[in-house]
């Protein structure tokens, strides 16, 4: 560190990184202004996300035959002829709208038609044919077999699934039609919709573990009207008017940017639960008991259940989604598939107590709960997920909460924090095919609020980011321009792209202005106006609202804050100074060694005086006594001090003094590199000639001068035997090409 002299030229400097460096530069504490140096400022906290609330939407009367209830009729409606405002869906679903009588039948008979057909009496339900003729006789049932055992616990568990469904949302899921078709086939079915005697005998209200009643036609002839094979008359699944019509809140002059709904068709159509566990019999099963306990076959149908059960992460992780072409959002088709996702994600969550997988959960959770249109839901769990993610450390799972929460927000139409959020998550210190699917979701917000210049260049640095091909992300970026050239041609491109701290909100404080008539240091605000008069013979920037200042009597320096007041005295004798960072600024007596920590009042933190210090990130700093180690904001020593030098190279090229934005960093002991983390913990040991950062590995050097890589923990994972370190980055790409994030 050097001790503060005169000005120079009129600018002072400081250790604090320059805009969108990434890092600290090499620190200069109480050093002499140098013209045109530029104060930075830090990135704004996120602003508090306030969950909006309001009525439940009020539901529509049906439209007519063949619609189901709560929802419009869209049938050849092009999206843009859609009325603004309209709502769909209700806390109480509407009747649904039966079938009208063919003409020339009277109400109450069966419409003609073959009877083998299975279809139901079109004046009434089917409870109401049901009471209007005398049911059939049910076959005398035989002795229960082990596969209709197996179909009656798989149907006890989707019974127990669709309850806890209602009990969540107060609506009852239609039963699926594999379920309908399954217990078709285990019963016997009249012509009319006739309720049959479940083969145990046991009332209909009952849950048997044989084979559930069939009360209603087969699946194959299920009713437009969104009628259930069951026969009682369930709501079809509905979108809150949240997620069927985005917010409008298009920027100034600009037209409302969407309108259209966000799921119309059903194109979504991934493998079913059902599908997955239909498995042969086993042959052992063979010599089971015909009719076994019904507690015991009941406990041995969950555990064959969860057994064959997929895992929720990976079946999400697995749909191909589609998306609307003007709404550029999700598509959903088989939302009682998400729905069981949703459970079996509760599922895992309940016995997770560790921070990590909290937050990975609660935050999947959540976006399955945005896709349904459940924001409310979206957002608690969102919001959970980062208050996790953020206790673990980990840059990479904080980002992707960032990123899932901010996603919630755009649904919700709360811009401004979406946008706040997208631009914190997107760190250059993550991989490359994460950070282009941030940019394509920021370009998306962008485009929800009709700044279509700023959405393409989202669009245009996905692509840039993905440097192998990637068929899926041309394909979205493609459908998302055509969106946007039909929006350009009806409002205008739209409000001009804002830049890094407009969309953080950073506050930007006093700058430094030298004054010509008195020779003397003041400051201005960024308007231009005078801040703070001229009064001193050196100053440096403004850093944590605080700056250092030397009046021309004194050779100490002073703190003031924005407004001028004075918050340490010159008395307090610091002949070198450095920048407050997190709370906290390395001071020294003579500027020449002993440098200790000091908060903003003036309080010694750290007493124990260190040879050389750089500036406090992400909780440590790095600082030399005798070797170069780091300590935490308390002092505590987290790495030895037994390091030549800190030599964090990146593979973007840049280099950080220090820490990186993920708390790791590179050691230099008598040439030889390894990894430390800011626990203290050697991820890596220096024994390698070169080593450098990658988002997801670490590149390091033979001594034959041949590259390869090792994974985050230390392990293997590309043989030192490549050319160049450009030819390990595209190996890595290449393992990392059928991965997808899902945001």
């Amino acid at each position: 560190m050097q001790k503060g002299v005169a000005s120079v030229a009129g600018m002072p400097t400081t250790g604090a990184p320059a805009p969108g460096s990434g890092g600290p530069a090499a620190q200069t504490y109480g050093t002499a202004p140098v013209s045109g140096a530029a104060p930075v400022s830090g990135a704004a906290a996120p602003g508090a996300v306030q969950a909006a609330g309001g009525p439940a939407a009020t539901a529509t009367p049906p439209a007519g035959p063949g619609v189901a209830s709560g929802q419009p009729n869209l049938a050849g409606a092009h999206p843009s002829q859609v009325v603004p405002g309209l709502t769909f869906g209700s806390a109480t679903p509407a009747p649904p709208a039966w079938p009208q009588p063919a003409p020339g039948t009277e109400p109450g008979t069966a419409a003609a038609g073959p009877a083998a057909t299975g279809t139901g009496a079109t004046g009434g339900t089917a409870a109401q044919a049901a009471e209007a003729q005398p049911a059939e006789p049910a076959a005398t049932a035989g002795p229960t077999t082990p596969a209709q055992s197996d179909a009656g616990a798989e149907a006890a568990q989707a019974a127990k699934r669709r309850a806890r469904h209602a009990a969540e949302t107060g609506e009852m899921p239609a039963v699926p039609p594999e379920e309908a078709s399954a217990v078709g086939e285990s019963a016997p079915v009249s012509a009319a919709p006739v309720s049959a005697a479940p083969m145990s005998g046991a009332p209909m209200s009952a849950a048997p573990a044989s084979p559930a009643p069939v009360s209603a036609a087969p699946a194959s002839a299920a009713p437009a009207s969104g009628v259930p094979a069951s026969g009682v008359p369930v709501s079809p699944a509905v979108a809150t008017p949240d997620t069927v019509l985005p917010v409008s809140a298009p920027a100034t002059g600009v037209s409302t940017a969407l309108s259209a709904p966000t799921m119309l068709h059903s194109l979504v159509r991934p493998q079913t639960l059902a599908d997955v566990t239909a498995t042969e019999k086993p042959a052992d099963e063979e010599s089971t008991p015909a009719e076994p306990p019904q507690d015991e076959a009941a406990e041995s149908a969950e555990e064959k259940a969860d057994e064959k059960t997929p895992d929720p992460e990976q079946e999400l992780a697995a749909i191909e989604w589609r998306f609307h072409p003007d709404t550029l959002r999700e598509l959903v088709d088989d939302p009682d598939l998400l729905r069981d996702i949703r459970d079996r994600l509760t599922n895992k969550l309940t016995p997770a107590n560790d921070n990590p997988s909290r937050a990975r959960l609660l935050s999947l959770r959540a976006v399955v709960s945005r896709v349904l249109g459940d924001l409310a839901k979206a957002l608690s769990d969102a919001k959970m997920a980062l208050m996790h993610a953020e206790a673990t450390g980990e840059l990479r799972r904080v980002a992707i909460a960032q990123a899932r929460l901010a996603h919630v927000l755009q649904w919700r139409g709360d811009f401004a924090e979406a946008d706040q959020l997208f631009e914190e998550a997107n760190s250059t210190e993550l991989p490359d095919r994460l950070r282009a699917t941030m940019h394509e979701h920021a370009g998306k917000s962008c485009y929800d609020q009709g700044r279509y210049i700023e959405a393409c260049n989202h669009f245009e640095k996905a692509l840039e980011l993905r440097k192998v091909e990637d068929p899926d992300l041309m394909a979205r970026t493609e459908l998302a321009l055509d969106a946007v050239f039909r929006k350009v041609a009806e409002n205008g491109w739209g409000p001009y792209p804002r830049n890094r701290d407009e969309i953080l909100r950073v506050h930007k404080p006093p700058m430094p202005k030298f004054d010509e008539k008195v020779q003397r240091w003041g400051y201005v605000d960024p308007s231009g106006t005078t801040g703070i008069n001229a009064a001193f013979a050196d100053v440096q920037p403004f850093r944590d609202g605080v700056a250092w200042v030397r009046r021309p009597e004194s050779e100490s320096w002073e703190l003031i804050d924005e407004g001028g007041l004075r918050k340490i005295d010159a008395k307090a004798g610091w002949l070198g100074v450095g920048s407050f960072s997190e709370g906290l600024a390395w001071v020294s007596r003579d500027g020449m060694g002993g440098w200790v920590a000091i908060d903003k009042t003036g309080r010694v933190v750290i007493p124990a005086g260190f040879d050389d210090v750089r500036p406090f990130r992400k909780g440590v700093a790095a600082v030399r006594r005798g070797g170069w180690g780091a300590v935490d904001k308390t002092g505590r020593v987290v790495v030895p001090c037994q390091f030549a030098a800190f030599a964090t190279a990146l593979t973007d090229g840049r280099y950080v003094d220090g820490f990186t934005d993920e708390g790791l960093a590179i050691v230099d002991n008598g040439g030889r590199k390894g990894v430390v983390d800011k626990s203290g913990k050697m991820v890596v040991p220096p024994v390698h000639p070169a080593l450098v950062i990658h988002p997801v590995a670490f590149l390091i050097a033979s001594p034959s001068g041949t590259w390869g890589a090792l994974d985050r923990q230390g392990r293997p994972l590309i043989d030192p035997d490549l050319a160049s370190r450009t030819a390990v980055i595209e190996e890595i790409d290449r393992l990392l090409a059928d991965t997808k994030p899902v945001l």
